[in-house]
């Protein structure tokens, strides 16, 4: 293990989450921060980039971020996701005593939730076409949970939504990218609220602008992140967000073929393989 001769920040040892993209730092985007918009970012895994399923992996020390002793290393993978749930929230303004509506109950829709139960969000009511993902969602603190269907009538669900919430969500973060839960996420919100496309589906769907438009329902995209990976690492090694029950099944490096099966069939919520024994870098308890 070696690290770069100007690199003052680490140290060979340290244990760190790395963030994935590597931009250009030259660029319009990169000089007013927010570079994840530079056009020559190097995103890990994202072709032509290779990925890092791998023992040994090199990745600009500007973005690699050393992890508390009291934080494992699950933890740390899991502030990718994280800072996407955290950005998610930036962009729709989630603050203390808003009311907010999550479409979508898988890794990003659960971080998404509890990034806005940690702004301050009075209320959360998630929505997903699977129980077992809604209970899951609720072990983890959603106050409301809601089971759609392919058949479900549009009208009714939005009529379910402020039934339950007792009122129009401030924001509303549609995660799956899917054209039902974009529709519900325009239609739900409150005028002058924020409906936040989060999840990214087909490139051209069908969606009702004109009611959005004329109740003046801010309509948001997000792509990844940008300078939330401190924030993440900061609300995990507090305490104020707990990600490890997103961790659902464990695999070497040697099973990656059957971990990929099992998040392929969509078996569990988050699946870690890992490259080492998974004791080698966590703490004594974790």
């Amino acid at each position: 293990l070696q690290i770069g001769s100007k690199v003052k920040n680490l140290t060979v040892g340290d244990r760190m989450a790395i963030e994935p993209g590597v931009p250009c730092r030259y660029c319009e985007f990169c000089k007013t921060g927010r570079y994840h918009l530079c056009p020559d970012m190097i995103f890990c895994a994202t072709p032509p980039a290779d990925g890092n399923l791998v023992r040994y992996y090199k990745h600009a020390a500007d973005f690699c971020f050393k992890l508390p002793d009291h934080v494992t290393m699950e933890e740390g993978a899991l502030l990718e996701p994280l800072a996407v749930g955290i950005h998610a929230c930036k962009r729709g303004g989630v603050s203390a005593g808003h009311v907010v509506l999550v479409l979508g109950a898988g890794p990003i829709g659960l971080l998404t939730m509890l990034t806005a139960k940690a702004f301050g969000a009075h209320k959360v009511l998630i929505i997903d076409i699977l129980q077992s993902r809604l209970d899951f969602a609720k072990s983890l603190g959603a106050d409301y949970t809601l089971l759609i269907g392919k058949d479900s009538n549009e009208a009714e669900l939005v009529r379910k939504i402020h039934a339950l919430l007792e009122g129009h969500p401030d924001v509303s973060f549609d995660v799956s990218g899917a054209q039902t839960t974009i529709r519900l996420a325009l239609l739900a919100t409150k005028s002058g609220g924020v409906a936040v496309l989060v999840g990214m589906g087909a490139p051209e769907q069908t969606v009702p602008l004109a009611g959005a438009l004329s109740r003046e329902v801010d309509i948001r995209g997000i792509f990844r992140y940008v300078n939330d990976y401190p924030t993440a690492l900061a609300m995990v090694a507090s305490g104020k967000i707990n990600v490890k029950p997103l961790v659902t099944h464990h695999f070497s490096i040697e099973e990656s073929l059957e971990a990929y099966e099992v998040a392929r069939q969509g078996a569990g919520i988050k699946v870690m393989i890992h490259v080492q024994p998974r004791d080698t870098n966590n703490p004594q308890k974790f």
